[in-house]
């Protein structure tokens, strides 16, 4: 996890170093000169490209803390909740889910014991009743997966469009150049290359929003795959113990 926050935060810094790079090279790459020489649709798009960095980082920030947080306390509930219902003592396991509320774990197994305690603990309890647990188990997985998946699609929204976003920033600052050189008439490269570079500032600005964005992506929807395994696997684990606590055999 100390690995994840220093990756996060590096990746969240990124838009930052790139304005430093451009400034560590010299007055011509000074970003409020650049800035100045911008039209207003070139700076329409940073301010844009900006805002999707900003909202990105809130994304990360928030979906890493969230799966940190789930991580912890299901490592802590799993034992717990497992001695619980190895004395068979149902009251208990639902308290313990109810302290890890953030718990993914937690939160599926809550729904599935409290559906079998509405039924009684007796050993006549039809299959019926067992298959309302486990649907129970099915309704609380999905609700978890979505919460898990919040913001995600954003992220990977941020992830392709940026680039695209900047290089139409670049197009519209490279045809600003050309225009103001068909005024001027001017002929030379050098008259025509100040405008370019500054158009090129966008399209560098939506690489350095949409890399961290991707990457991200991909590690968040690893962590939520591994956190779905889990989720089924302790779902079937329930279920079996529900079969046996009631003695009612398998369909």
């Amino acid at each position: 996890m100390l690995v994840a926050s220093i990756a996060i935060t590096a990746l969240g810094k990124t838009q930052v170093a790139a304005l430093l790079l451009f400034q560590q090279t010299g007055a011509r790459w000074d970003f409020w000169k650049i800035w100045d020489d911008m039209q207003l649709p070139a700076r329409s798009i940073v301010v844009i490209l900006l805002a999707m960095s900003a909202w990105s980082i809130g994304v990360m920030l928030d979906r890493w803390m969230a799966y940190s947080a789930a991580r912890k306390q299901s490592r802590q509930f799993a034992p717990l909740v497992a001695g619980a219902l190895r004395q068979g003592n149902l009251d208990e396991a639902i308290r313990v889910a109810e302290r890890n509320k953030k718990s993914h774990l937690a939160k599926v197994v809550t729904s599935g014991l409290m559906e079998f305690r509405v039924q009684g603990e007796s050993s006549d309890i039809p299959a019926d009743q067992i298959e309302a647990s486990k649907r129970a188990l099915d309704r609380a997985e999905a609700i978890v997966y979505a919460e898990l998946e919040r913001g995600l699609s954003g992220l990977a929204t941020i992830g392709s469009t940026a680039p695209f976003v900047g290089l139409l920033g670049t197009v519209i600052g490279i045809m600003d150049a050309f225009r103001s050189l068909q005024g001027s008439g001017a002929s030379t490269l050098a008259a025509v290359s100040g405008g370019i570079s500054e158009a090129l500032v966008t399209t560098a600005l939506g690489l350095f929003v949409a890399i961290p964005a991707v990457m991200m992506f991909n590690y968040f929807t690893s962590k939520i795959k591994a956190f779905n395994v889990e989720m089924n696997n302790s779902s079937s684990e329930l279920v079996d113990y529900f079969l046996k606590k009631t003695r009612v055999p398998r369909p």
